[in-house]
């Protein structure tokens, strides 16, 4: 299991997808959730505006939870998603 410090989102799984472009950002997001157990969560790592819309959008479209987002300077985003039952 990863975890960060107290005030932060802990995870059970983690995935990069800094360097993949729409679609496969979702496609491979949604490859890991679908190995994962439901009320696990993963968090991704991921970078560009499309994939900041579209990798959580999607994510709830399929019954899944987005917990959080954290953007870093250098233009990635951290997503905590839940993966739904």
């Amino acid at each position: 299991m990863v975890s960060y410090d107290a005030e932060e989102q802990t995870a059970d799984h983690e995935l990069d997808i800094t360097a993949e472009t729409c679609p496969m950002t979702f496609v491979r997001t949604r490859l890991a959730l679908d190995r994962m157990a439901p009320g696990q969560v993963l968090l991704v790592r991921l970078k560009g505006e499309e994939p900041r819309r579209n990798v959580p959008r999607t994510a709830a479209e399929q019954g899944h939870a987005v917990l959080r987002q954290d953007a870093a300077a250098d233009g990635t985003v951290r997503l905590w998603i839940r993966k739904g039952g």
